[in-house]
């Protein structure tokens, strides 16, 4: 048994305002994401749009506060313009990032019309690669525009007489990377100054608009940071928010790996953070940039060969492979898998609500800065769907406790406890992770609520051998209750919640849980999930 853990939070010592969008959503045409899952016209529960409504009824029971959409990397090929009017003069057209015919059947007005009737903000990506100036005008324009112009009529006409009042924007989809499709990374010059002029002319039209521009879209690239202070150097005055995704990986079956993994982001955020503060300095702005991590997830794959003193070659060469027995595909939506939760959630359910709601700690942990989160998968994780079925799976209930509970004011939260090493590890060539000495066991975060009156600590015990004893001392605030301590954990930890057994992981009251003179004993289940609720 390891030794007792300590977590003290007090009342004098805030990090900051914690941003509502910490807890969205990433949403991309891959696959049956969008054909399937969110469109199908011939589902039984499918609208006069063709969106499916139990799919909809499912996120809107959740505090969902905003999904980032229509991409990704398909952005960077799609135009817009093609998606929106009658669907049968729209045009078809091949996604290069995917390998995907795309009929447009869900278009510009569907996605923004599909987020209202969830009742979330939608987090708009323009076309940065193929797409130009004119293109981001335009949008803008027809999008946001009240009436009384080309565009802004032909959104009335098309059926949607208000603006729709999109507030961010992002300016492209890792423009930095050698796969996106027209992509800026030998000119990171050009797309600051593009991106500067972008944002210029969209806030002219709108401006009461906030923009969001790329920077280096992997801590693996080989040309990061540079990458991000030449195109910063470009736009800092003009944009609001730099764009940064990172997907970590792990061997399958090591939870050290996984939950370290945290450690890594908290890298790349403390990075940004300098480089961005360093620009300021040197533009001798006011300004202080605020960071969006608008894609991330973490998972156990299995590995792939390395090819060891082939980076930055075998970036490139991944990405230049030319396949001709490689078919385009079309997505039926009415013939999405039957058997469970596609994509990343491909190991247990606690290890994937563990593993995400991790790096969700660690934005709380920079909630001065990071104001934007939208986790891949994250609508599978609040509405696990097949083609007849929706269920939630286990990473449901750690997201939407955060999303409910983790609002106000982030605290500061100091951790004393055993702590273990991540040796360097490489899951391909490219993703290279340095080791790392001293991780702690358990991961926290806390938020004390926007009146004043309630606290909530979220805790992880990374633990994957060992239970854990824990004091956590609350005693600063003086005269305060401790209401609930909700865990949530598995004794098998390749378990998973289905349609036929939806309640197999989910939280539960700890009834052994004691609070005294303002500290708290108890005990953290390996490998689980903990919220300690207090009230004044």
């Amino acid at each position: 048994m390891p030794k007792k853990a300590k977590i003290t939070v007090h009342p004098a010592f805030a990090i900051g305002e914690i941003s509502p969008r910490l807890y969205g959503s990433f949403l991309e045409p891959i696959g049956t994401m969008v054909n399937g899952t969110m469109y199908n016209p011939k589902h039984p529960t499918a609208d006069d749009k063709g969106f499916r409504r139990d799919f909809i009824d499912a996120l809107r029971e959740t505090p969902i506060p905003a999904i980032r959409l229509p991409g990704g990397n398909f952005v960077s090929g799609w135009d817009w313009k093609d998606s929106i009017g009658p669907k049968e003069n729209r045009k078809v057209h091949l996604d290069l990032a995917w390998h995907q015919v795309i009929p447009n059947d869900v278009g510009h007005d569907e996605y923004l019309q599909w987020t209202e009737l969830i009742g979330c903000e939608p987090l708009y990506t323009i076309n940065l690669g193929t797409g130009n100036l004119n293109d981001a005008m335009a949008i803008t324009e027809y999008t946001n525009y009240p009436g009384g112009t080309y565009w802004s009529d032909l959104r009335r006409k098309n059926g949607h007489e208000d603006p729709y009042g999109v507030k961010l924007w992002y300016l492209g989809n890792e423009m930095d990377g050698p796969w996106q499709i027209a992509s800026w990374e030998r000119d990171p010059k050009g797309y600051g100054i593009l991106a500067n002029e972008t944002s210029k002319a969209m806030k002219w039209i709108d401006g009461n608009i906030e923009t969001a521009v790329c920077v280096s879209s992997s801590p693996f690239l080989p040309h990061y940071p540079q990458w991000d202070l030449e195109v910063l150097q470009e736009c800092y005055e003009s944009v609001d928010y730099v764009s940064m995704h990172h997907y970590h990986s792990c061997p399958p079956g090591d939870f050290g790996a996984l939950l370290g993994g945290a450690v890594y982001y908290e890298d790349y955020i403390n990075t940004e953070i300098g480089l961005c503060d360093f620009v300021q300095t040197k533009c001798r702005s006011p300004k202080k940039m605020m960071l969006s991590f608008d894609e991330y997830g973490s998972m156990c794959r299995p590995l792939d060969p390395i090819q060891y003193g082939a980076q930055p070659h075998s970036l490139y060469a991944s990405h230049y492979v030319f396949n001709p027995d490689r078919k385009f595909v079309l997505h039926d939506p009415d013939k999405m898998g039957m058997d469970g939760p596609p994509g990343m959630f491909t190991q247990g359910d606690m290890i994937n609500a563990l593993g995400n709601a991790s790096v969700l700690l660690t934005f709380l942990r920079h909630a001065d800065r990071v104001k934007v989160g939208c986790m891949t998968g994250g609508l599978g994780a609040l509405a696990t769907a097949t083609r007849d079925q929706i269920w939630r799976s286990a990473s449901y209930y750690p997201f939407v406790q955060l999303m409910n509970w983790g609002r106000g004011t982030s605290m500061r939260v100091s951790v004393d406890c055993d702590t273990f090493d991540l040796p360097g590890f490489a899951v391909d060539t490219n993703q290279q992770n340095a080791t790392r000495e001293g991780l702690p066991f358990v991961d926290a975060a806390a938020a004390l609520s926007e009146d004043g009156s309630e606290l909530n600590i979220f805790v992880i015990n990374r633990n994957w051998d060992s239970d854990q004893t824990l004091e956590l001392d609350v005693s600063g605030f003086e005269g305060w209750t401790l209401t609930e301590h909700l865990r949530m954990f598995s004794e098998d930890i390749d378990a998973r919640n289905s349609f036929e057994e939806p309640d197999k992981i989910k939280p539960e009251v700890d009834p052994a849980t004691t609070m005294e003179n303002g500290k708290v004993s108890a005990n953290l289940k390996s490998l689980s999930w903990n919220v300690f609720r207090f009230k004044k």
